[in-house]
């Protein structure tokens, strides 16, 4: 069996370009000492060695892992796929990569990478909510690094936040519908147990249809996160069949809306005609369905890009306390609601 060739060092690129073991790890670390010149020749003598640079041991040593932790609830979710990639762009300009977790929107596995992630040494970590156990608060709070939350306006911080009301947000689409003389508005959504923002959602359509004098019992839950088209569809059903005189219905996502609006179309009801129907996110399906869909859009891409020019700037300045970025959402009324 033929033996295994041994991986060219920063001592055979030495000796192939003529300099110093030395010159050639301050040309890698673009070390202004090192002349373009020289710089190029080592460059090429690695190459042509098939060298590949050990960024493990360098971070080591200067105490940088070149990545940021995230955390999302689900990597389906075009909203968190948006934020995500902004993230990512964002931080790409420190030359920063990102090390993404999927908690599934269980708190528990959410401590569990919390934890995991802690251990591989992060410059930042990026959380989705601010709803956490108590252990991943405390190791957010002593992991000694910028921590963000992100997609929430959290009443106790844990260190940075770029997000939004998601209850606030829920209360404008309550106005909307009131001001158009809707009085009989029902509430599709998740499990509140699992879903924080879901839930905070659920939490604004109960407040804004009591701040009305309107009854807020009109809520049907559509079992446990991530609510989907088909929950939504048969969320719907029930509606229609135990509160047939609802007006306008306000669901927790643009997917759930979808698969209600659909539910209406299978049993020939008019849309906005006998009822409204109302999502959340600004999903792509909801600009091209038909009627096209009544929603509100949190600017995902925005949370991201916010997002990372808040740690790039944190990890410049090393700045202390809480930074909060507000992101304002956006009403987008379209025929579902007219």
């Amino acid at each position: 069996m033929p033996r295994s060739r041994k991986a060219p060092t920063m001592v055979d690129i030495a000796r192939a370009a003529g300099v110093s073991p030395m010159t050639v790890s301050r040309a890698f670390k673009s070390d202004g000492a090192v002349t373009d010149a020289t710089r190029k020749a080592i460059l090429a003598a690695a190459e042509d060695l098939g060298y590949v640079f050990d960024s493990v041991a360098s971070n080591l040593r200067s105490q940088r892992t070149g990545f940021v932790a995230v955390t999302i609830p689900s990597i389906n979710n075009a909203n968190f796929a948006d934020t995500v990639d902004a993230l990512s762009e964002g931080l790409s300009q420190r030359q920063l990569q990102i090390l993404l977790g999927y908690t599934n929107y269980d708190i528990i596995e959410e401590e569990r990478l919390i934890d995991q992630l802690l251990r591989r040494r992060p410059e930042a970590l990026v959380v989705t909510g601010g709803n956490h156990t108590a252990r991943a608060r405390r190791l957010l709070s002593n992991a000694g690094i910028p921590v963000v939350e992100i997609w929430d306006l959290p009443e106790d911080p844990i260190g940075h936040v770029v997000g939004f009301s998601n209850a606030g947000a829920v209360r404008a689409m309550v106005a909307h519908f009131v001001a158009r003389g809707k009085t009989r508005i029902a509430f599709i959504g998740g499990d509140a147990e699992r879903d924080k923002r879901g839930s905070d959602r659920r939490a604004g359509f109960i407040a804004a249809m009591q701040s009305h004098g309107l009854d807020s019992t009109r809520l049907i839950a559509a079992g446990p996160p991530p609510i989907s088209m088909r929950e939504g569809a048969n969320s719907m059903r029930q509606l229609i069949n135990s509160l047939p005189d609802t007006e306008a219905v306000i669901c927790v996502s643009d997917l759930s809306a979808f698969g209600a609006l659909s539910e209406c179309q299978r049993q020939g009801i008019p849309v906005p005609g006998r009822f409204s129907v109302a999502g959340f996110g600004d999903y792509e399906i909801g600009a091209v369905s038909v009627p096209s869909l009544t929603t509100i859009n949190p600017f995902p891409r925005e949370i991201g890009t916010r997002a990372a020019a808040l740690i790039r700037d944190v990890l410049d300045s090393r700045e202390q306390g809480h930074i909060v970025v507000p992101i304002t959402p956006e009403l987008l009324l379209r025929e579902s609601s007219c």
